[in-house]
This record gives structure tokens, C-alpha cells and sequence, in this order.
């Protein structure tokens, strides 16, 4: 009796990114109620700063009761509000993005548009550049959401653009090349490429020359480019943040139009650690995109009590840098303690400078080089060890045995906990294969009695 989106399994629930979080959600850690339940290395969110924005808070008390210069907002706030958004709301937006990538981009307030969050801004902008059937092009490994929130209810398909660890997971023109050719093979028509800068899950900032590669091949298709920016301010190291939109400006002989083609993905989930306030932005050069995107976002809009908070945070200039640049220390930091935790249990990851995950290799741990034994092994880390990770293949990546790990959404002692857990996995796995001479898998399942003793 309900329709077929409802009744379809074609939400992407069932992948192994989502199931994790389940098995976490039935068994979450805590120091003191639950100490041998699931720690959470699952979830992108930048929990590191929170004392900064509660300090200005406090400091800040008649903006949180609704009043301005002393005088209550409240009625004006409550009230109906249409779906451009709160004007100093936007304004303040435009200047916090320019300041981010270093003025590198002027951004003006008349081509943004405020959604309820990043996941609504994709959804829209792929009802906006394609039709049901058509396709986009994202480079792999490409964060697990993406399967829900492009495709869904657009109907619209992605045709994954497989990259190697060879060159670090970088894209080539070669590449963007052949998954245009299997598109066509495919009967697929392609409208844009889709990437995310910094990216989620490799945790690096794209270079000039990548940039570049994109540009040209969208000119040479005549297509789209989105560029999902959330992690843009997150950047903790060199080379800095370059977006897609400095680079086509500095290029005098762009052709075809390609500025009103390419489109950025923006909000404070991760920059500013409020992903509970959905703020989600699309910036467009094209005026036809802006005004289909405006009417669209009235499914989705973002509280008037809301922006009013927001436009008065992003105001104080003098904190809002601040708190960027000090949650910038934090990450490395964090980042630090991640992969120093790692390289003691013999696990190496990809050499990160932005966002809150590191893309970790565990290939050596895997039984065979599938993507079973990396189920295994995921398996494994999330029931025995206790730990919730993101496996590669629900990134698509092509190759077995890499994971996302996130950092930021826990604090150093339960990333101690959970680095002291692997250590002891890996340990204990050894052991049992020099002692025995046994493989990984059989090691695996002799040890599966003695983990929980260590757990604990």
C-alpha cells in the first residue's frame, strides 16, 4: 500500500557504514556505565571546541533571549519568514567563506542560498543540474552518505571515478576520462563531477593541478562541478585550502561559460561544530541555479532563531578567527594522537592535513586481499575489539583494507581507550601467529574469547 521510494531498499541503509552505527547506538561506551561497550570512530563531528562557543554564549546572553541593543527580537523572529534567509545572516556567511580561503574568493550574499544543512544542499542541486537517469561523476573513496543523499529521491545515479593509493588517492584527467567513457557505456548521461575539498574520507586538501584537470574536463563535456567544501576550515597543515572557484578565477581563458557551472557546497557543521543547528549553504555564479535553488530550499529551511544566533557569532570577527584557528591546533593535535596510536600497533595511515578523520591502511591485516576478509576484519574491530570504523567499501574505494577513522568526536581519553584496544588487537593477533603459525583468519578465530578478557 505504499509507494515504491517507501517500500524500496534503495536508501542505502543497509551498508556497512550505517550498520556500524546501529551496532554502536545498541552498545555505546562510557567511562563509567559502559566501559567495554562500542567506542565511536564512526562519525564525522568536531567536538573539540565546544567550551570555546559555550564561553561566548555566556558572555553573550541577550543574543540566546532573542534581543538586539537590549530589545527583544522574539515577535520578529517567530513570525513568518520567507525562504531567502535572514539578509545580516547572509552577509556575515559570504565573509566568514572569503575569510576561510584566505580572500582568495569575494563571495556576495545575492548567489547563496541557506538550506538545512550540506545533505539538503547536494539533494537540491542534483534536482536542480539533472534529471531522473542522469548521472554524476565522484571520485572514489567518496563519503558513504553520498548514496543516500544524491540519489534517493533524485533518482539520479553515480558513476564512480575509481582512484589509486598509488599517487595517494589523487584524481588524473585520465581517470575522469574513463568513468566518462563507462558512463556511456552505461547509457548514462553525465552531468557534472561531484568531489569534496578537503576530502571526506582521505582528510587532504585538493591540489592546483587536480583543480585544474577538473576544470578542464568540465569544459571539454560542457558539464557541472560541484565542489562539497565543509571541511574547509578545518585544515590544520600545508598545502593550504585552494577552492575550485579561486582557481577558474585566476584562469583568463576558461571557456564556455564554466563559472556559471561551477557550484559550492558550504555549511558550519564541521568548521563551527554545530551540525545539530543545520546551516547549509549552495554558492552559485548562475542565476538560474540561485533561483531554483531559493524555491526549492522552502522544504528545508534553516529557523529564523537559528540564523539570528548564527549572523551574531559570525559578527564577532575577532572570535569567530579565533575559534577557527585554535580548533585548527586541536585537530592536529588530535590528528597526532590518532596516528601515533596507530603507528605503535604497526598501522600506517595516508598523510592527512584537513578534516576529522585519517584514512588508515590495514591492508596487511587482511587474510586475502578482498573486500570478504576487510568485511571480516571490520566485523571483527566492531564486535570484538569495540571500536566503529568505516570500512573502505562503503566509500567505494577499489581497494580492500583501507578505513575511515574519525578523531574529534570523543575526547583524548577515549581515544587512548580506543587506541589502547587496537594495540592490544594487533598484539594479541601476532602472538598467535608466531607462537602457532597459524594465518590471520584462524588467528582471528582463536582469539575470539580471549578479546573480550582485554576489553576489559
Amino acid at each position: 500500500m505504499l509507494s515504491r521510494r517507501a517500500s524500496e531498499d534503495s536508501h542505502g541503509q543497509n551498508s556497512s557504514y550505517f550498520l556500524g552505527w546501529q551496532d554502536y547506538e545498541k552498545n555505546p561506551y562510557h567511562l563509567i556505565r559502559n566501559p567495554t561497550g562500542i567506542i565511536q570512530m564512526g562519525l564525522a563531528e568536531n567536538q573539540l571546541s565546544f567550551d570555546l562557543l559555550k564561553s561566548w554564549l555566556q558572555r553573550n546572553p541577550d543574543i540566546v533571549a532573542m534581543k538586539q541593543d537590549g530589545v527583544s527580537v522574539f515577535k520578529e523572529l517567530a513570525l513568518f519568514q520567507d525562504y531567502h534567509g535572514l539578509p545580516a545572516l547572509k552577509i556575515e556567511l559570504v565573509e566568514f567563506m572569503s575569510k576561510i580561503r584566505g580572500n582568495g574568493v569575494n563571495f556576495v550574499p545575492e548567489n547563496l542560498v541557506l538550506t538545512a544543512g550540506a545533505t539538503l544542499a547536494n539533494e537540491i542541486m542534483m534536482f536542480c543540474l539533472a534529471d531522473p537517469g542522469d548521472a554524476f561523476i565522484l571520485p572514489t573513496p567518496y563519503y558513504p552518505g553520498f548514496d543516500r543523499d544524491l540519489k534517493w529521491r533524485t533518482g539520479v545515479e553515480i558513476v564512480p571515478m575509481h582512484c589509486s593509493s598509488s599517487n595517494g588517492f589523487r584524481i588524473t584527467s585520465s581517470a575522469l576520462k574513463q568513468a566518462y567513457k563507462k558512463a556511456q557505456k552505461l547509457n548514462l548521461k553525465v552531468k557534472g563531477v561531484l568531489v569534496t575539498n578537503p576530502s571526506n574520507p582521505l582528510g587532504i586538501t585538493m591540489t592546483r593541478t587536480e583543480l585544474n584537470h577538473l576544470i578542464d574536463f568540465a569544459i571539454e563535456k560542457n558539464i557541472h562541478i560541484i565542489s562539497d567544501e565543509i571541511y574547509s576550515g578545518t585544515v590544520f597543515d600545508p598545502p593550504k585550502f585552494v577552492s575550485v572557484m579561486e582557481v577558474v578565477n585566476e584562469r583568463t581563458n576558461s571557456v564556455n561559460n564554466i563559472r556559471n557551472r561551477i557550484h559550492i557546497i558550504y555549511s558550519l557543521s564541521k568548521d563551527l561544530g554545530v551540525p545539530g543547528f543545520r546551516v547549509g549553504m549552495i554558492y552559485s555564479n548562475n542565476e538560474m541555479v540561485v533561483d531554483a535553488a531559493t524555491k526549492m530550499s522552502s522544504f528545508g529551511l534553516v529557523s529564523s532563531q537559528t540564523q539570528h544566533l548564527v549572523a551574531n557569532v559570525l559578527k564577532d570577527k575577532k572570535f569567530t578567527f579565533n575559534y577557527i584557528e585554535e580548533t585548527q591546533r586541536r585537530l592536529k593535535r588530535r590528528m597526532e594522537m590518532l596516528v601515533c596510536g596507530l603507528r605503535n600497533a604497526g598501522i600506517q595511515c595516508l598523510k592527512s592535513n584537513a578534516g576529522l578523520f585519517c584514512w588508515v591502511d590495514m591492508r596487511h591485516l587482511l587474510s586475502s586481499a578482498t573486500f570478504e576478509a576487510e568485511k571480516k576484519l571490520w566485523m571483527m574491530i566492531l564486535c570484538h575489539v569495540g571500536l566503529n570504523i568505516s570500512p573502505g567499501s562503503s566509500c567505494h574505494c577499489s581497494e580492500p583494507g583501507w578505513f575511515r577513522v574519525c578523531f574529534a568526536n570523543m575526547s583524548e581519553a577515549t581515544l587512548k581507550v580506543a587506541m589502547r584496544r587496537m594495540k592490544a588487537f594487533i598484539d594479541s593477533t601476532v602472538s598467535v601467529v608466531n607462537e602457532n603459525g597459524c594465518t590471520y583468519e584462524q588467528s582471528v578465530n582463536a582469539e575470539r574469547e580471549s578479546i573480550a578478557k582485554w576489553v576489559n
